[in-house]
C-alpha cells in the first residue's frame, strides 16, 4: 500500500500541476479564461474518456504494466508542456499527460484493492496518495512558476521516470498477487447503484475542478491578493483534500460507506458558501481548507464502494471511480470559463455553492454493498 500510495501521489501530481500552472499561462501568455479552461479540458479528455475502456483491458488481460507506463507518460507530457510555445502544442502535451493518468488508475486501483482487502482505511491510504499529489503540485510548483515561469514544468519530469522504473521492477510481484486475488473474487455485479455512485462522483468532480481551476484566480483577481497567496489558497484546498480522504476511510469503517458519502455531501455546501461569502484575502483560507476536507471525505469511500458493487470487475470500477468520474468535471471547466469571462471568477464560486445539492438527492439512492459487516455507531 505504501508503494501504490506513493505512485498515486506522483501520478496525480501531474493532474494537480494543470490547475497550478493555468494562472501562470494566463499571466505570462495572456490566455483568456476560456483558453485557460481549455487546458483543463485537454487534461480531462485525455484522462477521463479512455479510462472505462482501459479498465476493461486491465480486468480481461491483467495489463498491470499500464501503471508504470501511465505515470511515465503523465510526467513527460506535463513536463514538456511549459516548454512548448504554440497553444495547440501545449494543449496536445497536456492531453497526452491526461492519457498517461488514464493508463495508471485502473491498473493501480485494482492492485491497491487486492492488497487493501475489505479495509476502507487501508484503501484510503492509496486514495490519499492522489490527494497528496494534488496538494504537492501548487506547493512545489508555485515557487518555481513565480521564479522561472511556465517553462519550469520541466523540473517535474524526473519523479515520473523514477516511479515508472520502480513499478516496472515490481510488476512480477504484483502479477502474483493479482492471480491469487482473482481466484477468490466472487459476487454479483450491481450496476444500478454503481451508476448512482458514478453520478455522485461526477458531481463531486465538477465541484473539485471548478474550485481547483479558479481558486488562485479568485484570490488574485477578485480578492486582490498576490500570486503567491493565490497558490497558498490552492494548497489549502488540496491539503484539506488529503485530510478529508484519510478521515473518510476511518469514518466509513465506523459508520458505513453510504452514510459517509452522504455526510460529505451535507458538509461541503456550507463550506463553499463560507468560501464565497467571507471577505478579505486571509480569512477565506480557512474555508478553502474546510471545503477540501468536506469534498474529499467520500473520495476513498466511493472508490471502494464502486469495487464492492462490481466485485468481478475491479479494474473497470477503478477506471470509472478513480478516472472517468473524477476527471469528467474538467469537461465543465469551459462553462465556468465563460462565466468567469463574463462576470469574473467570483461568479464561478457562486455557481459552485449550488452544485453539491445534486449529491444530496443522489445519495438517497445508494445502498450498502451485499455482505457489508455491521458498522459501529457508538
Amino acid at each position: 500500500m505504501r508503494l501504490w500510495g506513493i505512485a498515486h501521489a506522483v501520478d496525480d501530481l501531474y493532474q494537480g500541476l494543470v490547475p497550478a500552472s493555468v494562472p501562470y499561462f494566463v499571466l505570462e501568455r495572456d490566455y483568456s479564461y476560456v483558453a485557460a479552461s481549455g487546458l483543463t479540458l485537454a487534461a480531462t479528455l485525455g484522462s477521463s474518456l479512455p479510462q472505462p475502456f482501459l479498465g476493461v483491458v486491465v480486468d480481461r488481460y491483467r495489463a498491470g504494466w499500464m501503471a508504470a507506463a501511465g505515470v511515465g507518460l503523465a510526467g513527460l507530457g506535463l513536463g514538456f508542456s511549459g516548454l512548448a510555445q504554440p497553444y495547440w502544442a501545449v494543449w496536445a502535451l497536456i492531453l497526452l499527460s491526461g492519457l498517461g493518468v488514464a493508463m495508471f488508475h485502473p491498473a493501480a486501483g485494482k492492485a491497491a484493492r487486492e492488497q487493501a482487502g475489505e479495509s476502507t482505511a487501508a484503501m484510503s491510504v492509496f486514495a490519499a496518495g492522489g490527494s497528496v499529489g494534488f496538494f504537492l503540485a501548487p506547493v512545489l510548483a508555485t515557487p518555481a512558476l513565480v521564479a522561472w515561469g511556465v517553462g519550469s514544468t520541466a523540473l517535474f519530469i524526473p519523479p515520473a521516470v523514477l516511479i515508472a522504473y520502480v513499478l516496472h521492477r515490481n510488476r512480477h510481484r504484483q502479477r502474483a498477487l493479482a492471480a491469487a486475488a482473482s481466484k477468490s473474487r466472487t459476487g454479483e455485479d450491481r450496476w444500478r447503484p454503481f451508476l448512482v455512485l458514478t453520478a455522485i462522483e461526477v458531481v463531486r468532480s465538477v465541484t473539485f475542478f471548478g474550485v481547483s481551476t479558479f481558486i488562485a484566480l479568485y484570490w488574485i483577481r477578485y480578492l486582490d491578493a498576490s500570486d503567491v497567496l493565490g497558490g497558498v489558497a490552492l494548497a489549502f484546498f488540496l491539503g484539506g483534500g488529503v485530510l478529508g480522504t484519510l478521515a473518510g476511510g476511518r469514518i466509513a469503517d465506523r459508520i458505513g460507506l453510504v452514510r459517509t458519502v452522504q455526510l460529505g455531501g451535507v458538509l461541503v455546501i456550507p463550506m463553499l458558501v463560507g468560501l464565497r461569502a467571507t471577505p478579505g484575502p486571509y480569512a477565506p483560507l480557512l474555508f478553502a481548507l474546510l471545503t477540501g476536507i468536506a469534498l474529499n471525505i467520500p473520495f476513498a469511500v466511493l472508490v471502494k464502494l464502486g469495487q464492492d458493487y462490481l466485485p468481478t470487475r475491479p479494474g473497470t470500477a477503478a477506471g470509472v471511480t478513480l478516472g472517468l468520474a473524477v476527471s469528467v468535471g474538467g469537461l465543465i471547466s469551459p462553462v465556468f470559463g465563460f462565466a468567469a469571462d463574463a462576470s469574473g471568477p467570483q461568479m464561478v464560486f457562486l455557481i459552485l455553492c449550488f452544485v453539491p445539492i445534486v449529491t444530496l438527492v443522489l445519495g438517497k439512492f445508494l445502498t450498502e454493498p451485499a455482505g457489508s459487516p455491521p458498522q459501529r455507531v457508538d
